[in-house]
């Protein structure tokens, strides 16, 4: 399938050439023509229905195609604004060329292990698609080579590895309850003849599996008291990897946990998955709202933004409501967009200043108006400010939880009110006042920051048909 394999040759080309002086230009292409398609596979997949490839390793179905889209449109639009933000890096020492190499060879690695765990129908392969996708990203966040950036690239490796061991164990253990329905080999593992025989798999073993796999791709997902490399990840590494750290791996960690829900919900029938999934999300919420406020790099503010709109999103699918999924997929999608702009923004800000700390930015409206209404406008959608569509997801799951689960309306809504308080006063005061900005070697590239920001605000104002088509049918699988 050109979807996986456009980005692995793209790999293996660029592990060659990525040092030279078009690179950028060559991983930017090969980024569009994953994007393309990414399309063509969802006008398929729209036109006649799921479809398997490769032997059946390969699944194509409502609940990924339009997440694969998103991760080759996130991937595309996040290769065009690394273009003159890592030239910026080298030209001011921070890149060497074999810095540069490693820099484009692994987005794409990275990139293809996104699709990857998208796309296959085998839950082994999916944990290695996770395993590589870890791997890929540790390199990129410790490419500066300072020690900083080195202590947040071990923590990342040490805490997500034992996560993502999690993860096996809870793989080998689903393995078994399977095994007992359809015998031993790989069949066992494909996610679409386990779905087949859910009612079937010993309850007691799809328990203790989910609770792994929850743990484990949890640890991904950023999911509190699991959250504390996301961080420093965040803070340290190349910011378009914190765009794509916040706006594609986070997405497919949840999805990768969906996935196990929906077989651990045919399984178990007690609603433990849901439960589950609401506590986690509903601690995470109010423990990354909170942290906001005491936080003083504008990255690792934004991070916690993430880590607090994950959780809203694994609160929302824990409801096991339609509405409520329907608004977490919806969440799902103008989050990857809204959170990958702020992150352009802010890595042309902190280039700008000379810093990430957020009393060295100031004035941004003044020096570049385009990167501080970038910036506004990114703080004003993420927070949930009408017309914008997380205001939309998030309506939806606030008054689907007033239905389903009362109690938790009001803890949900400090939370919110908190996150907008912190956020607003903070980017507030980077885009006003005095400037110490200084001119940036290479021009910015600003188009992405507004392109992502029309789709958020589109999406709030209308949903396409075969947009809420897909997510009506994604909600239905996963809230059973």
């Amino acid at each position: 399938m050109f979807v996986l394999g456009i980005p692995l040759f793209a790999g293996a080309c660029l592990a060659l050439m990525g040092h030279r002086e078009g690179a950028p230009e060559v991983n930017a292409a090969f980024s569009f023509l994953t994007f393309c398609a990414a399309l063509l596979l969802a006008a398929q997949t729209m036109a006649h229905g799921p479809a398997f490839a490769l032997g059946k390793l390969v699944f194509v179905d409502a609940l990924n195609v339009f997440l694969v889209t998103l991760t080759a449109f996130v991937g595309w639009t996040t290769s065009l604004f690394s273009r003159p933000y890592m030239r910026v890096e080298r030209d001011r020492g921070k890149m060497t060329q074999a810095r540069m190499r490693l820099y484009h060879s692994m987005y794409q690695v990275f990139i293809f292990a996104m699709l990857l765990a998208l796309l296959t129908n085998n839950l082994g392969i999916l944990w290695v698609a996770m395993e590589a996708a870890t791997l890929s990203t540790v390199l990129l966040v410790g490419v500066y080579r300072t020690a900083a950036s080195l202590e947040a690239a071990w923590k990342y490796f040490i805490l997500c590895g034992v996560g993502i061991a999690q993860a096996l164990f809870g793989t080998i253990l689903l393995y078994l309850a399977a095994e007992r329905q359809l015998g031993g080999g790989a069949d066992a593992l494909l996610w679409t003849n386990l779905d087949e025989i859910k009612t079937l798999l010993d309850p007691t073993i799809v328990s203790l599996a989910f609770v792994f796999l929850l743990v484990g791709y949890g640890t991904k997902i950023g999911l509190v008291p699991l959250h504390n490399w996301l961080p420093d990840a965040h803070a340290e590494g190349p910011t378009p990897i914190s765009a794509v750290l916040s706006g594609l791996l986070l997405n497919v960690a949840l999805y990768a946990v969906l996935r196990c829900k929906v077989l651990a919900d045919g399984a178990l029938r007690d609603g433990l998955p849901g439960q589950l999934l609401v506590g986690f999300g509903l601690a995470s919420v109010l423990v990354a709202s909170f942290s906001l406020f005491r936080q003083r790099d504008v990255k690792r503010l934004f991070s916690y933004s993430s880590i607090e709109h994950m959780g809203l999103m694994t609160f929302a699918f824990g409801l096991g409501d339609p509405a409520a999924t329907f608004a977490g997929l919806l969440h799902m999608t103008v989050h990857s967009l809204v959170k990958s702009a702020i992150f352009f923004a802010v890595g042309h800000a902190a280039q700008k200043t000379g810093t990430q700390m957020m009393d060295g930015i100031r004035g941004l409206l003044r020096i570049s108006p385009t990167v501080g209404w970038g910036m506004m406008l990114g703080a004003l959608a993420i927070v949930g400010m009408p017309p914008f569509g997380v205001f939309t997801s998030e309506f939806l799951i606030l008054t689907t939880t007033m239905r389903v689960l009362p109690w938790a309306s009001p803890v949900l809504l400090l939370a919110l009110g908190v996150a907008f308080a912190a956020i607003f006063m903070r980017v507030q005061e980077m885009v006003l006042g005095d400037t110490t900005a200084r001119r940036l070697e290479h021009a910015p590239a600003l188009l992405p920051v507004f392109v992502h920001l029309a789709l958020a605000l589109a999406l709030g104002l209308y949903v396409p048909p075969y947009l809420a088509q897909w997510y009506r049918q994604a909600a239905a699988m996963i809230a059973g």
